[in-house]
Formats: C-alpha cells, structure tokens, sequence
C-alpha cells in the first residue's frame, strides 16, 4: 500500500468515525431525545409565528457550526468528538478560536431551536439539566485530559480562550497551524 493510498484510507476511515459519534452523541442528546421524549416529531412549524422562525435559525444554525466543529476535529487534530476517539493534536482553529467549547453550544442551539418550534416547557428544563452535566463533564474531565495531553499549549489556549463566552476578536496565536 503506498502512503497516498494509506493516507486516503486514514482520512475516509477518520469521517465514518467522525459521522458514527456524530450521530451516537449529539445525534442522541439534540435529535433522538426530544424527538422521542419531547414531541418535537410531532411539532408543526408555523411559518408566520417568530418564534418558530427563530428557532428554525437556531436549529440550522446548531447543526452548520457542529458540523463545521466535527470537521476541524478531523481536519486539524485528525480524532473525533467522542472522549475515546479524542482529535491527537488541540484544536484551536476554526470556532475554536472563538470559544473553547462551541460543539456544546451548538447542540445547546440546536435544543433551544426545538424548544421555540416545540413550545414545550419540559425541553427548556432537559437543556438545563443537560447543561450542567455538560459543565461538569467539561471541568472533571476533559479540562484536565487536556491539560494533561497538551500541557502549555493548551494552558495558554485557555487564557486567551473563553470556556462558554465567545471572543468577538481572537488574538494572534503563535501555536496555530496554518
């Protein structure tokens, strides 16, 4: 097998991966659970009403910068979103650059999304709950795996990077990879 064959078998070996955990983790947590436990199936979308127009945009706009996050995963750290397929290089690129977080704040959207469209009053309180096992998760856990897989370089991303807040303007960093 030559290195162009392998690479080319490395990176579409890499997108079904990248798919696979898309559907089994944000696919469950934004699509399968309010489909299933909060009617958003059964919703009906009313064009003339604002509030479902701007969830529409919420939804749509949720699922375009997950799926942009999923592919710099791949792109640039060559891993997947999931904790035991995790990207081999930090990621601070794309969105990234912005908030360090922006594929929880995107299914955070895409849920707010379902809840305007919905009008359900028990999806606002599963966004809630699913938030804070979200920040929990984030500071026990992947915080410190980063910490400790990329040392400095991930220390002086979270300086200049916000947790949840995004940055209007990202500062120059020496650490990204053109």
């Amino acid at each position: 097998m030559t290195s162009v064959t392998a690479h080319r078998w490395s990176s579409a070996w890499l997108a079904v991966r990248s798919a696979a955990w898309a559907v089994a983790l944000p696919g469950v947590v934004a699509g399968y659970v309010p489909w299933r436990a909060f009617g958003v199936g059964s919703a009906r979308v009313d064009l003339h009403r604002f509030d479902h127009v701007l969830g529409l945009a919420c939804i749509a706009s949720g699922a375009a910068l997950l799926a942009a996050c999923i592919v710099e995963f791949a792109r640039s750290g060559r891993g997947t979103l999931s904790p035991v397929d995790p990207p081999r290089r930090l990621v601070v690129r794309g969105l990234y650059r912005y908030v360090r977080n922006p594929m929880y704040l995107s299914v955070t959207m895409i849920v707010l999304g379902e809840a305007l469209v919905t009008g359900s009053r028990a999806l606002p309180v599963y966004l809630g709950a699913w938030f804070v096992v979200v920040n929990v998760f984030v500071i026990a856990y992947e915080e410190p795996s980063l910490r400790a897989r990329f040392g400095r370089e991930y220390d002086d991303y979270t300086r200049r990077v916000g947790r949840w807040v995004p940055t209007l303007r990202p500062r120059a960093d020496r650490h990204v990879r053109a």
